[in-house]
């Protein structure tokens, strides 16, 4: 029989769409029981999942542009890489402003409004297009549960 050995893209998503967050709201809980629970979602959700999540993303997409597009958008061809490592570009930049949340608090709903949105949209594309592989059903998944997340800790702020 073949055992299941997960991939490190799989073990990063789950990490920071799910874990780590968690058990930062459950430290944070732990140590600040009087603090209320939305707020706190927000601030490590948007850390861990549209902060380290993106920043991980945006320096593969720069750096090795052909596992984006090769494993999840199943495109093969030199031609698409400029455009997967301007993906990549974008989503330093978004996941900067999502780690950069920790310092500047304020920054939270700005960043669960641009996050939510991005992999809302994303998570949307990948069920009209229908995934065509495990790393794409796992993308789509994720992103639709960050959306849905980040789109409840903004409704009850």
């Amino acid at each position: 029989m073949t055992r299941y050995k997960p991939s490190l893209y799989f073990i990063n998503v789950v990490s920071t769409m799910l874990v780590l967050p968690v058990v930062a709201i459950l430290i944070e809980r732990s140590n600040h029981t009087a603090v209320p629970l939305w707020p706190l979602i927000g601030k490590w959700f948007v850390f861990w999942a549209v902060g380290v999540r993106l920043v991980i993303a945006g320096l593969r997409q720069v750096t090795k542009p052909s596992f984006t597009a090769n494993e999840i958008f199943h495109i093969s061809g030199v031609e698409s890489l400029p455009i997967v490592r301007e993906l990549g570009f974008s989503n330093l930049c978004v996941g900067t402003g999502g780690i950069l949340s920790l310092l500047k608090p304020e920054w939270t709903a700005i960043m669960a409004i641009v996050g939510g949105l991005y992999f809302g949209i994303a998570g949307v594309q990948h069920v009209i297009k229908k995934p065509a592989s495990v790393n794409e059903g796992i993308a789509m998944v994720s992103d639709l549960w960050i959306f849905i997340v980040l789109g409840l800790y903004l409704f009850y702020l």
